[in-house]
């Protein structure tokens, strides 16, 4: 039984660009709005809001999600694979990605920017 499950990164041309990262986790996909390209290299850390979660059959998903529906605009797989959860708790969750783009052990450490729950930080170790 592997314990690798599905890791992919949307490129979201909605009202602004940004890139969705989604984990699966517990059946579904745990989602992180990030407003800038996710790190490619150690030594860049990028802001990730997390939003609802979403079906695992989006994580297939490219084309156009319309006018005046939640996150109207083009949307395209950026990078996807596969991932194994290192650690896991409240503040923090330690991956190592294999997927096209993004190879090698993740960190999402919760933050809190600004006071706010659903802020985390994306960067690799």
């Amino acid at each position: 039984m592997s314990s690798e499950k599905i890791y992919v990164i949307h490129e979201h041309h909605a009202s602004h660009l940004h890139w969705d990262l989604r984990l699966e986790f517990d059946g579904v996909l745990k989602s992180w709005a990030i407003p800038k390209e996710p790190p490619i290299s150690k030594g860049i850390k990028r802001l990730a809001v997390q939003v609802p979660d979403h079906e695992k059959s989006y994580a297939k998903f490219e084309g156009e999600i319309p006018e005046g529906q939640y996150g109207a605009g083009k949307v395209k797989i950026w990078d996807k694979g596969t991932y194994e959860l290192v650690e896991k708790d409240e503040k923090k969750i330690i991956i190592n990605i294999d997927g096209k783009k993004l190879k090698g052990r993740y960190v999402l450490l919760n933050s809190k920017l600004g006071g706010k729950k659903e802020n985390w930080l994306f960067f690799k170790e």
